[in-house]
C-alpha cells in the first residue's frame, strides 16, 4: 500500500464551537440579529488561529487535508425542542438524561411516539458507557452560519488547495436525529437503516494510507476524543504512533477538562503523539 506523507485530520472547527470575538461574527441579513456561536468551546478561536498558521506553514508537507463537519436538524435527540418535562415545560441545554429517568418520566419525547425508539437508544448508550444522552444547545445546523468553517481556517484550506491542486475533503456526520454522533468514524448508537451511521470503513481506508496522520479540531472533550479513539481501535493498518495530536489546536467543553486530560493520557499510552503545532510547524 502506497502511502502519503501526511494527512490532516481536523475535527468539527465550525463557528458553533468557537469563542469568535464579537467582529468575527456580524449579522443575520434576513433578521438583523447578532449572529453568535451556539457552543463556544473556550480557547477554540485561537485553536483555530494556530491551526490556520499550521496549515500555511506546513502546506508542502500536507498531502490531504479531511474536515469533519457537525451536522445537525433542530429536532435531534440531542436538542432541547426534542424533549418535555412531566410537567410539559422545557429541558434546558446541558441536561443529561438517563434511560431511568425516561422510565420514570421525569424527562419524555415531546412526540409520544417517539417513547419507544428514544428508550432503546439510551439503554444502549447506558449498556455501551462511554458518554449519557446530553441536551445540547442547538447547534451546527445544517445551512446556518453556526455550521460554517471557522473563517480562518477556510482561508488556509482555501488556499492549500489552489497550492496543492487537490480539493479537502468534507464529511458531514450528526444529520441522523435519533443517535448522537460524536465520532467521525461511527455513531454512538449506529442505526441499522442508515448506512451512514455505521463504521465508515471508506474514510478509515483513506487515512490509513498517511504515513503521519495529524489531528486537530473541537473539541477535545468530545468530538476530537471520540474521533480519535476510533480511529485507534480501528485504522486497517493500526501502527497508532503515526498519529499525531496537536495539543495546542483543540480544547474541552467547559466542566469536561478532566475527559480530555485523560483522554490525551490514554492516547499517549498507546503510542500516540502529543505535540504542539509550533512543534511541527516547517520553516517560515
Amino acid at each position: 500500500m502506497s502511502t502519503s506523507p501526511e494527512h490532516l485530520l481536523i475535527i468539527d472547527p465550525q463557528n458553533d464551537f468557537c469563542d469568535l470575538p464579537a467582529a468575527w461574527c456580524g449579522r443575520d441579513p434576513a433578521s438583523g440579529a447578532t449572529l453568535s456561536p451556539a457552543l463556544p468551546v473556550a480557547g477554540a478561536h485561537e485553536d483555530m488561529l494556530r491551526l490556520a498558521d499550521y496549515i500555511e506553514h506546513h502546506a508542502e508537507c500536507i498531502d490531504a487535508i479531511t474536515v469533519t463537519l457537525d451536522s445537525h436538524h433542530r429536532i435531534d435527540v440531542a436538542h432541547p425542542p426534542f424533549w418535555r418535562r412531566a410537567d410539559g415545560s422545557d429541558v434546558a441545554a446541558f441536561t443529561a438524561i438517563s434511560a431511568q429517568q425516561l422510565r420514570d418520566g421525569v424527562y419524555l419525547p415531546r412526540d409520544p411516539e417517539a417513547l419507544p425508539r428514544v428508550l432503546a437508544y439510551l439503554e444502549a448508550l447506558d449498556a455501551r458507557g462511554r458518554y449519557a444522552l446530553m441536551v445540547w444547545p442547538e447547534h451546527c445546523r445544517i445551512g446556518s452560519w453556526g455550521h460554517l468553517v471557522h473563517p480562518a481556517v477556510q482561508a488556509a484550506c482555501e488556499r492549500w488547495e489552489a497550492r496543492r491542486l487537490r480539493p479537502v475533503h468534507y464529511v458531514f456526520k450528526g444529520d441522523n436525529p435519533w443517535t448522537e454522533h460524536y465520532s467521525a468514524f461511527e455513531a454512538e448508537v449506529p442505526d441499522p437503516d442508515d448506512a451512514g451511521t455505521r463504521l465508515n470503513t471508506a474514510l478509515l481506508d483513506r487515512l490509513d494510507r498517511a504515513a503521519a496522520l495529524v489531528v486537530a479540531g473541537e473539541a477535545g472533550s468530545h468530538c476530537v476524543r471520540a474521533s480519535v479513539e476510533d480511529l485507534v481501535e480501528h485504522l486497517p493498518g493500526a501502527r497508532p504512533e503515526r498519529i499525531v495530536l496537536l495539543t495546542d489546536c483543540m480544547s474541552p467543553v467547559a466542566g469536561f477538562e478532566a475527559q480530555q486530560a485523560d483522554f490525551l493520557h490514554r492516547m499517549s499510552a498507546r503510542g500516540v503523539a502529543l505535540q504542539t503545532s509550533t512543534d511541527r510547524r516547517g520553516p517560515t
